[in-house]
């Protein structure tokens, strides 16, 4: 979840100074407006040590027009608050309507301080995150906008920052000991973090991932995240719509500012000659029926997605796979839009009756993420729907896993010069000419959308229980040798 905040993106000083005059002046008159309607917004600040967060918090108070604002930290309860119920003090630091509140802190940092340090278990954890994801909802339905901000960075950034904050005497006093013990403490804090926000990011509460690494890009894409979200708000928006999480919005100035997870994945990758390709192919499909057959005998199911650009290779991949499995091991299941029966359904239910039986495996040629893709992206489901989906996806997943099903998620990645000669191709040969549809063609224009899709959900759903696989497909045959290897290697992990 969080390798995808970590792209590298960033804003010049000179971009920045361009934009934020502009920046502001709206930011006010949002804010202005506000005032006039009974909406309070609450936007909660949290995230890694030394991501920016109090100086962001800083920036916003200098931004913003400071009687329409209220903010809150929340540190080491105090004598008195401790002698009350834990909600007290975050009730009494609730914004009244038409103001903006900012928490520092909030209802997460305890409970997963507590549980990092062992001092509860992930069952308490989770019980803690269903109070605040039932708190929080409450709010929203009573009028409020909340916005969460999780700050990021990657471990050797965040010691690079503490390490100069320390280095000089003006900033030294902002690096604690225990800044440091949290350091050392980072893979547990990601993995308790991870499970958090899952269980707490929900279509009327999205956690807004922020990359924070350059100062300027966070501070900009906090503005103006900010901003979109009142607005939206003002014109009569739902009260429970936040904005995306990252990547939109975003500054759009810069070309780095514009990054997404897709942009990483090496494309260049190739298998070499087709005598390393066919050797290849043999051994893994050779030890995917041994891991299969391995599975079976054991009783554990195995569930493979796969999901791409148009012509990316899915079908081939797919055959690939299924040539090296005992025909009444495997079923492929083909989605395409959904049925009048299963319309009347919730949008999972068609996914859930096809799960397979114990040792059994199950391919979906594309699956559940068409909610947060083709839905999203084409408007068959209402904002709300998808970004709800995020979450009920992930409980999803971890159910398949808790149950001891091996699930394996890829998404083959092609560049849009390598699409369109595909489809060109189709169109060229009459056998493949079924593959390419009028479809194929309008949804190729919504490149951009589809790629910020993308990138939003592995973010939001790339989890340490169901990790998805970003294969690079420009190569065919490079692709499908990395799919078996990867699927052998879950399924023997797994056994």
């Amino acid at each position: 979840m969080f390798e995808a905040a970590e792209l590298g993106r960033s804003v010049s000083k000179q971009s920045y100074k361009e934009q934020l005059p502009d920046l502001r002046a709206q930011l006010l008159e949002a804010q202005d407006e506000l005032r006039g309607r009974n909406i309070p917004v609450v936007v909660i600040i949290a995230g890694v040590d030394g991501a920016g967060k109090g100086e962001t918090v800083n920036r916003l108070h200098e931004w913003l027009d400071p009687r329409g604002l209220e903010a809150a930290a929340f540190g080491t309860p105090s004598d008195e608050e401790r002698e009350r119920p834990r909600w007290w003090r975050f009730w009494r630091a609730l914004p009244p309507r038409g103001k903006i509140g900012l928490l520092f802190g909030s209802w997460y940092t305890m409970p997963i301080i507590r549980r990092v340090y062992g001092e509860t278990k992930n069952a308490q954890l989770d019980d803690e995150m269903a109070r605040i994801a039932n708190v929080e909802q409450m709010l929203v339905r009573d009028g409020a906008l909340i916005l969460k901000f999780w700050f990021h960075l990657s471990k050797k950034a965040q010691k690079k920052r503490l390490t100069k904050l320390e280095s000089h005497p003006d900033t030294r006093w902002r690096v604690s000991a225990t800044d440091w013990k949290h350091f050392n403490l980072y893979d547990k804090f990601a993995k308790v973090s991870e499970r958090a926000i899952r269980r707490t990011d929900t279509g009327e509460a999205p956690w807004i991932l922020v990359e924070a690494e350059d100062p300027s890009y966070r501070e900009l894409f906090v503005g103006r995240t900010l901003l979109e979200a009142i607005r939206g708000r003002l014109n009569g928006g739902l009260a429970h719509i936040a904005p995306p999480a990252s990547p939109h919005p975003v500054p759009p100035t810069d070309p780095k500012a514009s990054l997404t997870i897709l942009d990483h994945v090496d494309l260049k990758q190739k298998i070499g000659n087709k005598r390393t390709y066919e050797r290849e192919l043999i051994h893994w499909q050779g030890e995917l029926n041994r891991l299969t057959r391995r599975a079976n005998a054991a009783g554990r199911s195995t569930v493979v997605v796969f999901e791409g650009w148009d012509a990316a290779g899915k079908g081939g991949n797919i055959r690939r796979m299924i040539a090296a499995m005992d025909a009444r091991v495997y079923r492929i299941i083909q989605i395409a839009a959904p049925t009048d029966e299963e319309r009347a359904q919730h949008y999972l239910w068609r996914f859930w009756r096809h799960l397979p039986r114990a040792g059994r495996v199950t391919v979906y040629d594309r699956s559940w993420y068409g909610r947060v893709l083709v839905e999203r992206v084409e408007g068959f489901a209402q904002p709300d729907e998808w970004m709800r989906a995020y979450n009920e996806i992930n409980d999803f997943e971890e159910q398949l896993t808790e149950h001891g099903i091996i699930l394996n998620k890829f998404w083959l990645h092609i560049d849009p010069n390598e699409q369109l000669r595909r489809f060109k191709e189709r169109e060229e040969i009459p056998y493949k000419q079924y593959k390419i549809t009028d479809e194929d063609w309008r949804n190729r224009e919504r490149w951009p959308q589809y790629a910020e899709a993308v990138n939003e959900m592995v973010a939001r759903t790339s989890t340490e229980f169901a990790p998805w696989s970003l294969i690079p497909a420009n190569d065919k045959k490079f692709a499908r040798i990395e799919v078996l290897k990867t699927v052998c290697r879950r399924l023997d992990e797994a056994l």
